[in-house]
């Protein structure tokens, strides 16, 4: 009868226990799955709080009063042309662009324009020929997609004439009925070989337009008219830079290709209309980093050169010396003080900077038509050749094209406000327009030249207002929800991983959740979201506006709904000895220090090399403490880590070394056969039984991890003859492709099949990704993997050294329940010391992405990278490689944290959730520190620091699931377990 009692209450215990562990299930579901809904929505944001989209409707144009000085205009985008490069000499100290460099010296004006992050083709293109800056929602239609309809210089056209990519041409005339354009196809763009052939293209169905016309009376007729814009997109230097970077001589050649084209187009354009009534406008839609990227807001992105000559164009002026070279300064913060460099030989000529915004309503001006009516350009006069008169009339055309999207935004958030609050300073524009005019009547040009001025920059400020009018409302309940999730984080991990959640613990505190007390918040909670979705409804606020309050009420509803948890959790604290507080405070400060450290690595990546300086060394006098016969190990773990410290010296742009990659190969098998080493020789003692978990007489070569070594081979060998060939070729062998696709794909499956002990395994899993990773590398971040992953080998031996100190020399009781909030309370329970593991893994998922060179802005990608395996421009297959090299090491650092928590017997999702705890904190962090002023660098760091950290949670989600196919079957046991079956 006893035995069946104790086998009935066993059962129960089990059976509470099993009822336990699905109602965990269940809200850790929900709670992953409203984890990346917050981050997803909380992520746009951004957006709606300082980058709102500028775009209105409902305006009507402004049209010039003045004849315009030219019929017609020819608008040159060399994509990807970066102003050092096309001003700057040779080295032979002949200029690359002779005939535009005439024409700066004697026919027109130059200067720099500058552009804004994200500088990429679409948003620079819709800069230059839409006057604004692009509406970010266009980022998740890949910049090709119209997001929503604006007005542009060719809309306002009468006809358009347009050649050139098949990713920009589409975007302003595939809907536009008075156009007429042609584009390539795609397969023409081939990153292996010379892409200057793409302009000439170009040039060639432009001179083939002009030919036909003479046979074709409607044409001709159709290119005689007036207010007629040109547009020949140049895509060569961008192909060419991203292939073979801005310093190779394929694209400092394409530079003097374009500027023959230049060259070509204006004899031709002067010959055929003979009306000397063209305007020609050259410039770029971004630059080119050193390392063949864009994106970001690095100089080297966001300088491109201008160049403007023709009809209405001012003649070149000298630049007197006490004129400070700063080029201008225009509105909102973006100061443009780069001196003219002594090598570009242009002192002595006057320099006009412009914002890239700015062209729009040049262009418009020159040709005669209204500026498109949401630019937000600012008119350049510096370029233009017109009387005291005309310039007052075309500035004053610009300012009120301003004005009026100030209006309209102030009447849209006008009739939507339950408490509208104006903009002050331009309550009384309708005056300061009226004495515009009135001194434009008495020919006071300067006066109302000033006048004019003060009310465009008025009007842009309140433009920025409006924008930003919610400004204070959303930062507050987006900081709320983030506040509210990572409390909620906090209680589930506290509920379910920790000493409150076992049942002995929740009837001796009496943790009795009340149902009618939930039920009251939660009706509350129902009544508040209510009551804020009808004003927001009133308001037309916009749906996400609902979706971020909505999610912050939702949030903190449940943490009130758990207030019998709190009150535990307050009682438990206030009990504790001080000296236990004491111990938490401190390990929660040396937590957030590191994650601040952590913060501050996104400014200055050289703070690893420090850090892992410190580390080794004291990681080295652990395992001392903890293995003192075996000093060699502490030798191995502070040699690996100071090695690892040298990549965060090394520069971002990573430079080609072909020959480095295969000798990393060599490198990548060294470090794997070391590991064999370990695993089938040596001495069969507890240690080594406890790091590789496996049993000294079955042991034996694995013939798979052979078979690995033997694919890293061929992935060295082949790396040496994809670029040798390419390199002789110009293009990439069928065979060679096949092969690197192959062995690739071969590589990253064998590590299934690997033995299921902890070292075999994690072993197996770094073989297998290293063929991909050396195919898909082109410099010293092949070296970097296997330093990388000795550092994580170090990791598991440091958290082997520890378990075995505390199981053999000390005692299997860790932690005392009483002195700890996070206790030990049997497997699958964490503690306060626990707290390392996550907190190490995000310091070397950090290190995983910036110990290879990569900033965090979105320009921190080698295209180059994926050449063994594609050439062909394929925007969705390129960045699939791109991003899967990137996955590659943080998918080590997973498997090496995923096999820690089953030797440790740590729950995973527990420490899951506590790296997306720490990360949230990162992610507040940044979230204060976006800005939308400054200069444009600082601008797109700032967001490209809080979208990273944002989308890390789902990232490390899809990580997890992913590497969990890798580690979901490793097998270990404990020390004494081992011990036993030795025996």
């Amino acid at each position: 009868m006893v035995g069946a009692g104790i086998l009935v209450g066993g059962g129960r215990r089990s059976l509470d226990r099993r009822r336990m562990q699905q109602q965990i299930w269940r809200r850790e579901r929900w709670l992953v799955a409203l984890g990346i809904a917050l981050h997803a929505v909380y992520m746009l944001s951004i957006f709606d709080i300082y980058f709102k989209t500028p775009i209105v409707h409902g305006m009507d144009p402004v049209p010039q009063r003045f004849t315009a000085p030219a019929k017609r205009l020819v608008l040159f985008v060399a994509d990807g042309l970066r102003a050092d490069k096309f001003f700057e000499p040779d080295s032979e100290g002949r200029f690359r662009a002779p005939f535009l460099r005439s024409v700066i010296l004697e026919k027109g004006r130059w200067g720099v324009s500058h552009a804004r992050p994200p500088t990429e083709s679409r948003p620079g293109h819709v800069a230059i020929i839409a006057g604004f800056y692009e509406d970010p929602s266009a980022v998740t239609k890949g910049w090709k997609a119209n997001p929503v309809e604006f007005d542009s210089v060719f809309n306002r056209s009468r006809h358009t004439f347009a050649f050139g990519s098949p990713d920009i041409i589409p975007i302003f005339c595939s809907g536009m009925p008075h156009s007429t354009w042609g584009s390539y196809p795609h397969e023409l763009e081939n990153f292996a070989s010379d892409a200057s052939f793409l302009d000439q293209w170009s040039f060639d169905q432009f001179h083939s337009l002009l030919n036909r016309s003479y046979d074709d009376p409607k044409l001709r007729e159709l290119i005689m008219q007036d207010n007629l814009v040109i547009f020949l997109h140049l895509l060569g230097c961008d192909t060419n830079g991203h292939a073979h970077r801005p310093f190779s001589s394929i694209y400092l050649n394409n530079v003097k290709v374009v500027d023959q084209i230049a060259e070509n187009v204006y004899n031709l354009v002067e010959s055929y209309f003979k009306d000397k009534k063209t305007a020609y406008i050259f410039t770029a839609d971004h630059g080119m980093s050193d390392k063949g990227s864009h994106g970001d807001g690095h100089p080297t992105n966001t300088d491109t050169p201008l160049v403007a000559w023709g009809a209405g164009v001012m003649s070149p002026k000298g630049r007197h010396s006490y004129q400070p070279d700063f080029g201008v300064h225009f509105v909102d913060d973006h100061k443009h003080d780069m001196p003219t460099p002594k090598e570009w030989g242009l002192d002595n000529i006057e320099r006009v900077d412009v914002n890239q915004a700015d062209i729009a309503p040049l262009m418009a001006t020159l040709v005669g038509l209204p500026c498109p009516v949401n630019s937000v350009g600012n008119l350049p006069l510096a370029y233009l050749q017109l009387n005291k008169a005309e310039e007052v009339e075309a500035a004053l055309a610009n300012t009120k094209q301003i004005l009026n999207q100030f209006l309209r935004k102030s009447q849209i958030k006008k009739l939507n406000s339950l408490r509208f609050k104006p903009f002050k300073p331009l309550t009384n524009y309708s005056f300061i327009l009226s004495q515009i005019e009135d001194f434009i009547s008495a020919r006071d040009y300067e006066a109302a030249m000033k006048s004019s001025k003060n009310l465009r920059t008025l009007s842009l400020s309140g433009i920025h207002y409006f924008q930003t009018y919610d400004w204070f409302m959303l930062m507050s309940t987006v900081t709320l929800g983030y506040v509210g999730w990572m409390i909620n984080l906090l209680l589930h991990v506290l509920q379910s991983y920790t000493i409150l959640s076992t049942n002995s613990f929740m009837k001796k505190n009496q943790v009795v959740p009340h149902g009618s007390m939930k039920k009251k918040v939660y009706i509350a909670g129902c009544l508040l979201m209510g009551l804020i979705s009808f004003i927001l409804l009133v308001e037309n606020s916009p749906l996400l506006y609902h979706a971020y309050v909505l999610m912050c009420v939702f949030l903190w509803t449940r943490i009130f709904s758990d207030i019998h948890l709190l009150k535990v959790i307050w009682g438990l604290l206030r009990n504790r000895h001080f000296k236990a507080n004491l111990n938490l405070l401190a390990i929660s400060a040396v937590a957030f220090f590191i994650l601040e450290v952590l913060v501050c690595s996104f400014f200055e990546r050289k703070l690893y090399t420090w850090c892992f300086l410190v580390v080794g060394a004291v990681a080295a006098v652990l395992m001392s403490s903890f293995v003192p016969q075996r000093p060699l190990i502490a030798a191995f773990v502070w040699a690996c880590c100071w090695f690892l410290s040298l990549f965060t010296l090394m520069p971002a742009e990573i430079p080609d070394n072909t020959n480095l990659v295969i000798v990393s190969g060599a490198f990548v098998i060294l470090v794997a056969l070391t590991s064999i080493w370990f695993i089938v020789s040596g001495e069969n003692d507890n240690f080594r039984q406890l790091i590789t978990q496996l049993e000294r007489d079955k042991s034996k070569f694995p013939l798979l991890l052979f078979i690995q070594i033997l694919l890293v081979g061929l992935s060295s060998l082949m790396v040496w003859l994809s670029t040798s060939h390419r390199a002789e070729e110009k293009e990439l062998h069928v065979v060679h492709q096949i092969v690197n696709w192959f062995t690739a794909g071969i590589s990253i499956i064998l590590p299934l099949f690997s033995k299921p002990a902890l070292l075999s395994r994690l072993t197996s899993i770094f073989l297998g990704f290293a063929p991909p990773f050396l195919l898909l590398s082109i410099g010293y971040e092949a070296i970097f993997y296997s330093a990388f992953a000795l550092v994580l080998m170090g990791w598991i031996l440091v958290e082997c050294a520890t378990l075995y100190f505390t199981e053999i020399k000390v005692t299997p009781v860790i932690v005392n329940l009483e002195d700890n909030l996070i206790s030990s309370h049997g497997e699958g329970s964490l503690n306060l010391s626990h707290i390392r593991i996550p907190l190490t893994f995000m310091v070397l998922f950090n290190v995983a992405f910036f110990g290879t060179g990569n900033f965090a802005s979105i320009a921190s990608f080698e295209i180059s990278s994926v050449y063994r395996f594609i050439t062909i421009f394929s925007p969705f297959l390129m960045a699939a490689l791109l991003i899967f090299k990137l996955f590659i090491p943080f998918m080590l650092v997973i498997c090496v944290f995923s096999a820690l928590t089953k030797l440790l017997h740590l729950p995973l999702l527990g420490c899951y959730f506590l790296v997306i705890l720490f990360s949230d904190v990162m992610t507040v962090h940044f979230f204060f520190l976006v800005r939308n002023t400054g200069s444009w660098m600082e601008i797109g760091n700032s967001i490209s620091h809080f979208g990273i950290m944002s989308a890390q949670v789902v990232f490390i989600l899809l990580l997890f699931a992913l590497t969990n196919i890798y580690t979901k079957d490793i097998e270990v046991s404990s020390l004494h377990s081992l011990s036993r079956k030795k025996i």
